[in-house]
């Protein structure tokens, strides 16, 4: 494809998906900047809630596949693809282990990527998205990059080489937290310079900043209902807190696979008095709730098969609101919740001094209110989405500028990538957090 005026495709796995806020949030702000932009799905969504913001998006929207693919479809997309791009067959020999919805998806991409003179691609997750816009880009002959969150890097499912492999071909690499970007520059030193770290980022707008100093005893908790979540802790700190006989509720807005066994756990220890489950809330009536809480809970863990969580949006959020925040030692999570400065941080899989922060925050009314003013101040500098965003269209044009001054845009080789020992255990707080004692 010849240079052109710089136009990004988004591709996602899902679009637009419940949980992933930041991914709007981007696209959002990258319209306004005018940025133009294109959004690639390999797949439907499965949600059956969306968040408000997606209201505002212009962009527009292609699905690459419905989620499965046909041998004749394949055969089709194969000899379209091959009447734009000659070498299609030569390139696909690189991709003889990738998934065939995958490599159907890429074979699409490329060409809508080439009819709508898209000239950068830029994949959420280094998982499936990321291969789909690794195959497109070599077709197609423009670069792509890749933000790396969670699960895309510390999920057992994971392949070492196959991870090394798409961040060494990707022309950038970004990745949501200082955490992440020492561990992938430790496990794959070949791209160290390549990999760097811009937070996602929140519409500051949206989330107007209110003091703390009059909120109902409530703890608010929002994500989906899996294992990383920690919320089966959050429960038993909730018991802690009945037997304490300490006056309080909790409220749990999400869903999720766990969602039975949760609701079960509030009945086994007979919490249904102060612990109610909300379902998937929109978006406002997330910030509703927030608002009316004494304290946010962010009890993650890094769960039996890796998952984890980077940095949740929530947080983010929550901050800027001015509702205080209760979190864990996981991931990048320490570099938002900052102990006894911007929020508390307890150690994972404890309920007992999860429980004591909980506590000093439902009822400490001088510490909501000092811990919410650093923590909005700290939003503010480091994760509004306007700013950080325009390090992500500088990196954009950087990568532009790279690739029209090379002829030899592409860095395949044989190389095997690993995990360091130091990695594969748990994960060691950047800061401090609540001891026993």
């Amino acid at each position: 494809m010849p240079a052109g005026p710089l136009k990004v495709g988004y591709v996602v796995k899902r679009y637009p998906r419940f949980s992933e806020t930041f991914v709007v949030n981007e696209i959002l702000a990258h319209e306004a900047a005018g940025l133009p932009l294109e959004v690639f799905s390999l797949r439907p969504p499965v949600d059956t809630h969306f968040q408000d913001a997606l209201s505002r998006v212009r962009s527009p929207l292609t699905y690459l596949s419905c989620g499965r693919v046909k041998a004749n479809e394949l055969w089709e997309a194969m000899n379209c693809c091959a009447d734009v791009f000659p070498d299609t067959f030569s390139v696909l020999q690189h991709f003889t282990r990738e998934d065939v919805l995958d490599i159907y998806c890429g074979l699409r991409l490329a060409v809508e990527a080439e009819r709508r003179r898209v000239t950068h691609l830029h994949a959420h997750f280094a998982s499936g998205a990321a291969t789909v816009a690794r195959i497109a880009s070599r077709l197609a002959g423009i670069p792509f990059s890749v933000t790396a969150h969670a699960k895309d890097i510390f999920h057992e499912s994971v392949r070492a080489e196959d991870l090394a492999g798409k961040l060494h071909d990707a022309s950038a690499t970004v990745t949501v937290s200082d955490f992440n970007l020492q561990y992938l520059r430790r496990a794959f030193p070949h791209c160290g310079d390549s990999i760097v770290r811009i937070y996602n980022g929140i519409h500051l707008h949206d989330f107007p900043f209110r003091l703390p100093d009059r909120r109902p005893p409530r703890i608010a908790a929002v994500g989906r209902f899996v294992e990383k979540k920690g919320f089966a802790d959050l429960i038993d700190a909730c018991a802690e807190l009945r037997d304490r006989q300490i006056r309080f509720e909790c409220v749990l807005a999400g869903s999720g696979e766990l969602e039975q066994e949760l609701a079960g756990q509030i009945q086994r220890l007979r919490l249904a008095d102060c612990v109610k489950m909300a379902g998937p809330c929109p978006q406002r009536d997330i910030k509703r709730l927030l608002q009316s809480s004494a304290v946010m809970a962010a009890p993650c863990v890094s769960g039996s098969d890796g998952n984890r969580d980077g940095l949740p949006t929530v947080l983010l959020e929550a901050m800027a609101l001015g509702t205080p925040c209760v979190s864990t030692d996981v991931t990048g999570i320490p570099e938002v919740v900052r102990h006894d400065a911007t929020g508390l941080m307890v150690p994972q899989h404890n309920p007992r001094l999860l429980a004591e922060a909980l506590h000093m925050l439902l009822f400490n009314v001088d510490l909501r209110i000092r811990l919410a003013k650093e923590a909005r101040a700290m939003i503010e500098e480091e994760f509004d989405a306007v700013r950080n965003t325009e390090q992500q269209r500088a990196l954009f044009s950087s990568v532009a500028v790279r690739h029209a001054d090379r002829t030899d845009c592409f860095r395949y080789s044989d190389f095997s990538g690993s995990v360091p020992a130091e990695s594969s255990g748990e994960v060691v707080a950047a800061g401090p957090v609540m001891t026993e004692g």
